[in-house]
């Protein structure tokens, strides 16, 4: 007995809490033995056959592994599912989705048939970070699809041609992501750019290309035909001397490739932009 509840915890350990019927019954158990721990409540069921070992604390990878162990062999982690357990996107977890080699209809969990690639995130079966993006292309607008690609890039270092790979020509929502990741679609990554733009359109200003490669980096916003870069600073993201040597590095990059340069903070575009918009009005003129 003994020799099997170690057993039982080290395959539960492994699968954040989770086990199924058929697994505790390769470790040894008897189906009464299971049954009796049910009853117990040692074994606390999550679907049919699937079940959390001692206890219900909130874990988002035993909701997944639990979802996806219920879905059957083969089955994985998918969608906006597997972009939050990525940090694709943020929020409030959103309702296990599921990839299935076979039919299935599990209440609680959107399942899909699918052969998707496989790949493996914290012990969870899930799709691999380009098929995910192809999956949130016909379910986000263009901004959320361009800050998953932008995590997908800086996090896992997914680049157009990842995902151009596993990206159909009639696949759902394929323009839309194709316009992201090729730098043909103004995104916008965060809050004050969001505003920046807001504000520029407001004056009439001519809108910049915003978020593209330039000289092998992203620049937050760029007009060409003017000869003019500006990057936005949030104090999050620039309150380091590793952010604030970044910053002059490219302003130097911008003034070698013939462009002004101009460094904007969130007071600057938030809160009082008034010298912001006059400086910008007689650049773009």
């Amino acid at each position: 007995m003994r020799r099997q509840n170690s057993t039982v915890e080290r395959l539960a350990t492994r699968q954040h809490g989770v086990v199924t019927r058929v697994e505790l019954l390769g470790a040894g158990l008897s189906g009464s033995a299971i049954d009796r721990r049910i009853r117990e409540g040692l074994l606390l069921r999550e679907y049919p056959g699937v079940y959390r070992l001692g206890h219900r604390a909130p874990s988002i990878e035993a909701t997944y592994t639990a979802a996806v162990k219920a879905c059957g062999d083969g089955s994985l982690l998918a969608g906006r599912a597997a972009a939050y357990l990525y940090g694709l996107i943020r929020g409030n977890p959103p309702a296990p989705e599921v990839y299935t080699r076979t039919w299935r209809r599990v209440p609680g969990i959107v399942t899909h048939r699918s052969r998707s690639r496989t790949s493996e995130y914290r012990g969870i079966p899930i799709a691999p970070v380009p098929d995910v993006l192809v999956q949130l292309a016909a379910q986000l607008d263009i901004d959320d699809l361009a800050r998953a690609c932008h995590e997908a890039r800086v996090r896992y270092r997914v680049k157009p041609r990842n995902v151009e790979a596993v990206l159909r020509g009639n696949a759902p929502g394929a323009g839309k992501l194709r316009a992201v990741i090729r730098g043909d679609a103004r995104v916008l990554l965060s809050e004050i750019e969001r505003v920046f733009f807001e504000r520029l359109r407001a004056e009439r200003l001519p809108l910049p290309e915003t978020n593209r490669k330039k000289d092998g980096r992203y620049i937050d916003a760029r007009w060409p035909d003017y000869g003019l870069t500006v990057e936005l600073n949030s104090y999050m993201a620039h309150d380091s001397r590793y952010a604030w040597e970044r910053d002059n590095l490219r302003a130097r990059e911008a003034y070698a490739r013939g462009d002004e340069f101009r460094s904007y903070t969130y007071r600057d575009v938030v809160e009082d932009p008034t010298l912001m918009l006059a400086e910008l009005r007689q650049l773009l003129t």
